[in-house]
């Protein structure tokens, strides 16, 4: 789950992933949800638990969830 706002043409959302700990899983995480189709940003945070992806449209959850998973991760929620 996760929280969206548009701002000028693009769509922040912020998601809660359980597990980050260090600077290695911020970078797999982000990583994996770069290659998206359509995102511009990625910004993880494994002190807050929060992964925040900018992206020309809002993107499918379950594309995310994907992507996490990928990683080695969970996705936990709204953030």
């Amino acid at each position: 789950m996760s929280t969206q706002a548009d701002t000028q043409g693009s769509v922040t959302a912020v998601y809660k992933v359980s597990g980050m700990s260090c600077g290695h899983c911020e970078g797999a995480i982000s990583g994996e949800i770069s290659k998206i189709a359509g995102v511009d940003s990625v910004q993880a945070s494994a002190a807050t638990g929060e992964v925040t992806v900018t992206s020309a449209a809002p993107l499918d959850e379950e594309a995310v969830r994907a992507a996490v998973d990928e990683a080695g991760f969970e996705l936990a929620g709204s953030a």
